[in-house]
């Protein structure tokens, strides 16, 4: 049964009129909870206007009480029909003219570790492209193409002589696909606009490595830092990048008969945990156990692997153009030329996926070795 609501009149003092709504069926009242017939307005009448200026006044407030009147009834009467849907699509509405280059900036600070700066750096591009405005309503495909070839003739924000590599705006343009999927999430968007795009292909790199011989070598020859070799060989025989040794407590690690030694980490690309298991040689680079808020490589920092590291490879007569970093990947490399399976390996290098490690088996040398002498013909 739909609800009225009349307009009515009550006499009040110094000859005027107060107005009030009258419902029927009654209503619950807004804070009490029980029925009620009535709705006071707060406007009055004159009961007998004397001069222009009251009759203007009495055209005007009942000219506004029976809008309020008219929206009342409305509410009261649509709200299981309509009232759901016009309020959902109202705040589509409003979501659509909200400035994705604000939300993107926001996503960008809440990241940490080395991807907010992949973040930040896209927030630079898509703030040069879209001047700082594009809203929620106006994302889709044909921007996303557009935005895509810009990045891939754009220069670098580094320098005004060298366009974006590939890659580069390969690992830019998956955070922005990554905030779609975000904002999907939060209602921002109605369609996963990052399921309907592709990624910008990447071009496949080699990794920097070193055998186990010159591994060996690198061990053997003395460093001006005993801090940056042991971190080094730790780094080597374990896969732990640069600054989750820096940041490396004794707490972090484990020492059990049932499993060993294992170490719990927080990925510094992703901010997530994840476990690794080393070995005792490994353990034993650490040097004397401490108390666990003690950092296990207390005071290595940036000159260790910038300046001692360059100098120990030359010493041991090492030619290649290696970073520390490049100690990770010798020892995925070496691990998937040992035999160590692919899962296996993704847990003790903490990475988000397999499709990351396998990158590992496609330059292990070995390995194509191994597959290229496999066929023989009996001749």
């Amino acid at each position: 049964m739909s609800i009225k609501a009349f307009l009515r009149r009550n006499p009040i003092s110094k000859n005027r009129q107060s107005l009030y709504l009258d419902f029927y069926p009654p209503i619950p009242h807004p804070k009490t909870g029980k029925p009620t017939r009535r709705e006071f307005l707060g406007l009055y009448l004159f009961d007998k206007p004397k001069n222009p200026t009251d009759k203007l006044h009495n055209k005007e407030t009942l000219r506004l009480a029976e809008q309020i009147r008219q929206k009342k009834e409305n509410q009261l009467n649509k709200p299981e029909i309509y009232t759901g849907y016009e309020k959902d699509q109202l705040k589509l509405r409003e979501l659509g003219e909200q400035n994705f280059v604000h939300y993107f900036k926001a996503l960008a600070n809440k990241t940490k570790g080395n991807t907010k700066a992949s973040w930040d750096a896209v927030h630079l591009y898509l703030e040069t492209f879209t001047a700082g405005t594009l809203k929620f309503a106006d994302l889709n495909e044909k921007f996303c193409d557009e935005f895509k070839t810009y990045l891939l003739t754009t220069n670098s924000k580094r320098s005004d002589k060298t366009v974006l590599s590939q890659n580069t705006a390969a690992s830019y343009f998956n955070k922005l696909k990554a905030a779609f999927k975000q904002a999907f999430k939060d209602g921002h968007l109605q369609t996963n606009l990052n399921s309907k795009i592709d990624c910008i292909e990447t071009n496949e790199t080699i990794k920097q490595t070193l055998t186990i011989e010159e591994l060996n070598s690198l061990a053997k020859t003395a460093c001006q830092s005993q801090l940056l070799k042991n971190s080094a060989l730790f780094s080597a025989l374990t896969g732990m990048p640069f600054m989750e040794m820096k940041n490396l407590n004794w707490g972090q690690i484990e020492v059990s008969e049932t499993f060993g030694i294992r170490i719990k980490m927080i990925r510094q690309k992703t901010t997530k945990p994840y476990q690794i298991n080393i070995s005792e040689q490994a353990y034993g680079f650490l040097g004397e156990r401490k108390e666990p808020t003690d950092k296990v490589f207390e005071n290595l920092n940036n000159r260790d692997r910038y300046h001692f590291f360059p100098l120990w490879l030359a010493t041991a007569g090492i030619k290649k153009q290696m970073t520390f970093h490049n100690l990770r990947h010798t020892y995925g490399c070496l691990q998937i030329d040992l035999g160590t399976d692919i899962y296996t390996l993704q847990g003790n290098m903490g990475h988000a996926t397999p499709r990351q490690t396998m990158g590992y088996a496609k330059v292990s040398d070995n390995r194509k070795r191994e597959a290229a002498d496999k066929i023989k013909l009996d001749l």
